[in-house]
């Protein structure tokens, strides 16, 4: 032990009045005492200097003692709520309240000596994990963790705390934060009408109403909830998102592989589901009308890139396009001209998107004539580009776009999306 430490060690117990515990003493020099753990190098440091022990009815001046408290109770109340929760889970992680007081006085020792060490509610939250992990057979893990076990410690010195149902004291409380599920996977939607979300009524904004007969939805059912019904019923879940690559309208359907998307289950009480089993079922409740495939757990972070994924994707679209004036085979090769199209924000979306201009690609387009005012269009493009606007023009709003193009009115009478991927 150096001089330096020597010294602020002295200044320490001196600052305490001598009143501080092996935790308190331990962790304000766990960057250059080495021990098994604050407590044991709290003891190191009293023999190694000939300190005194906290006297049996002392206080200590920083925790008060909170580490005494951390005991079967604790381990009590989480078993006791995740009974009455009927909770599923394998890893959790621990955080706790403190009575400001105790805060605050660590904080300013820290300062005071100027000491870069781990705060209080570091360690209290380790010892209590500690306790858990070795009780109830359940891992920490600090970056997947299924649930977060919250220990209210803000009370724990209240001389009249109620004695509870379960023998314990009011005076700790235990609150459990459960932490969503994710999963991935590929949809198809084989008939038109249906969105890809839940959306509410536009009469009632969701609240119910007549003119939905207090759904609360402007349409009876959507591709999120087609599979999420079925999905939060075997996780005993409070709520479903669904977070896709991109949409598609309505009226679309999307063929082909699917299209990607990524299930967030909030606050699931059971979570090793049966992901094929689930797969089955819902395919087959919703045979004809939509399909999921490839279901899967994954992580957090893939909700994010499967939302931002969407302009880097490429999709090929089926378009029937129809013409108001004659058309011939020779003027479809017009439309080869087809590369980078701008476009600004479609009228149709422009009360809910940003109304700016959007650099777009086609990459390949291939047209089949059916008559003289109709014909069929595989084209392949950059994720984001509205094919119904380059079709019409949306008042020369898509530049180039295919009705100018062919110096004839044309419209998109049916859209299909029939793949979606990556280059």
């Amino acid at each position: 032990m150096d001089e330096e430490t020597k010294t602020k060690i002295l200044e320490l117990m001196e600052l305490t009045e001598g009143k501080i515990c092996n935790h308190c003493l331990g962790r304000k020099f766990s960057d250059v005492i080495e021990g098994d753990g604050n407590f044991e190098r709290g003891k190191k440091i009293r023999e190694e200097l000939k300190l005194n022990d906290l006297e049996e009815n002392d206080e200590c001046d920083i925790c008060k003692n909170l580490f005494k408290y951390l005991d079967e109770t604790i381990l009590k109340k989480v078993e006791a709520k995740v009974k009455y929760l009927n909770l599923e889970y394998e890893t959790f992680v621990v955080g706790s309240k403190l009575e400001p007081a105790i805060t605050e006085k660590d904080e300013y020792l820290n300062k005071r000596l100027d000491l870069d060490v781990e705060p209080i509610k570091k360690e209290v939250n380790r010892t209590i994990g500690k306790l858990l992990e070795k009780n109830l057979n359940k891992e920490v893990d600090f970056i997947t963790q299924d649930i977060v076990i919250m220990v209210d410690l803000k009370n724990v010195f209240n001389k009249e705390p109620k004695v509870l149902k379960d023998g314990t004291l009011d005076n700790i409380k235990v609150r459990i934060q459960i932490n969503p599920i994710f999963i991935e996977g590929r949809y198809n939607k084989y008939i038109r009408g249906i969105p890809q979300t839940k959306w509410p009524c536009r009469n009632c904004k969701g609240k119910g109403c007549e003119k939905c007969n207090g759904t609360g939805k402007q349409y009876p059912e959507s591709v999120e909830e087609l599979l999420s019904e079925t999905v939060l019923k075997e996780s005993k879940g409070y709520e479903a998102k669904f977070h896709g690559a991109g949409r598609e309208d309505i009226d679309v359907r999307m063929l082909g592989t699917g299209r990607p998307f990524v299930l967030e289950i909030k606050e699931p009480k059971i979570r090793n589901l049966d992901l094929k089993k689930i797969e089955k079922e819902v395919n087959i409740l919703n045979n004809n009308k939509t399909k999921y495939n490839d279901l899967k757990f994954v992580k957090r972070n893939r909700k994010a890139d499967i939302k931002v994924s969407s302009s880097d994707n490429y999709k090929v679209y089926r378009a029937l396009v129809k013409c108001d004036e004659e058309i011939n085979k020779n003027d479809l090769k017009k439309l080869n001209k087809l590369h980078i199209i701008e476009q600004r924000t479609p009228i149709r979306v422009a009360h809910r998107r940003a109304d700016k201009i959007r650099i777009k690609e086609v990459k390949n387009i291939k047209t089949n004539y059916i008559d003289f005012h109709s014909f069929e269009m595989i084209i392949k493009t950059q994720g984001g580009l509205y094919i119904k606007e380059l079709i019409s023009g949306d008042e020369g709003r898509s530049q180039p776009n295919i009705s100018e193009l062919l110096n004839n009115k044309s419209i998109c009478e049916e859209l299909d999306v029939i793949e979606v991927g990556m280059e």
